[in-house]
């Protein structure tokens, strides 16, 4: 019995980050569309109007062409796989990174920080990984900020970089569609002897410009700035992470550690987790409390 109440609490198994669903842009980008046919069919159009096979292809070859012409192809390919982020996320919680770190620093308090030796080898975290693992081999404090704190720059340089390739898009993704517009027009002026063919020439010349101009506003530009949204909270997450990291290798308190790091929480879920825990609590204490007897009420000041 002595021995198992030795033994230490196990640490906190970090929440995974898995990908879900942006249902932000997914209603976002179905509003937009449900929108922009709506509103057409109201009209009197018919969606086949706004259906040009030819004009696609005069808008996305010639924007995504003269984007591969200003990109060095790293950053392009950096941007292609950061779409993803567009329509899903994969952020961590703040608690859950919060929770993992109070549980290091309790454990490296108690054992020393060398005790975190095999358990930093097997962070999920890559970021958290390195800092800790710096941490544990003893670098000077000063020295592992200042290598932390560039790998945050050089990141978020990175990552603003790739969301300006589909800010770039976004700017000639219109120009192309008026491109479009005019080789449709060229096209009418060789049938002007026949006024129907003219009318409905130049009703598909125009298409060009709506599909331009719906890319870039749908599309390029909400999603970079998605994109740098992403961004902002991974660099902020990487910021609490160097944070707590350096609490632990100051040896601060846990608790003071905590009350640091929760700066960085939504004020919103905060108190949502402040109720939780509170919940938690009151529950565990009746679970504690013996048969019959009613913890002591607390006395205010």
């Amino acid at each position: 019995m002595a021995e198992e109440m030795k033994k230490p609490a196990p640490a906190a198994k970090p929440e995974k980050s898995k990908l879900k669903p942006d249902l932000a842009t997914a209603g976002g980008i179905a509003l937009a569309l449900g929108g922009i046919i709506g509103g057409l069919l109201l009209e009197g159009g018919k969606v086949r109007d706004i259906t040009q096979i030819t004009a696609a292809m005069i808008v996305l070859g010639g924007t995504f062409g003269a984007v591969m012409v200003t990109t060095p192809i790293r950053v392009l390919r950096g941007a292609f796989k950061r779409l993803v982020h567009v329509v899903m996320d994969n952020t961590q919680s703040p608690d859950a990174a919060i929770d993992e770190i109070i549980s290091y620093a309790m454990k490296a308090r108690k054992n020393g920080l060398v005790s975190l030796e095999k358990e930093a080898d097997a962070i999920e975290n890559p970021f958290l990984r390195k800092a800790l693992n710096l941490a544990v081999d003893g670098t000077d404090l000063q020295e592992l900020q200042k290598m932390m704190e560039l790998e945050i720059q050089l990141e978020e340089g990175r990552g603003m970089a790739e969301a300006r390739v589909f800010e770039s898009a976004g700017g000639y993704s219109p120009t192309i569609g008026i491109i479009g517009a005019v080789l449709g027009l060229i096209q009418v002026m060789k049938n002007l002897a026949n006024i129907e063919e003219v009318g409905h020439g130049i009703a598909v010349a125009f298409v060009a410009t709506v599909y331009g101009v719906g890319l870039a506003n749908i599309f390029l530009l909400p999603g970079a700035s998605k994109i740098k949204a992403r961004i902002e909270q991974d660099i902020e997450m990487r910021e609490l992470i160097l944070q707590g990291v350096v609490g632990i290798v100051e040896g601060l308190n846990p608790k003071l550690i905590r009350s640091k790091l929760e700066a960085y929480r939504h004020p919103e879920l905060a108190k949502a987790a402040n109720g939780d825990k509170s919940q938690a609590a009151a529950k565990a204490v009746d679970q504690n409390s013996p048969a019959g007897v009613q913890p002591a009420p607390s006395v205010s000041a």
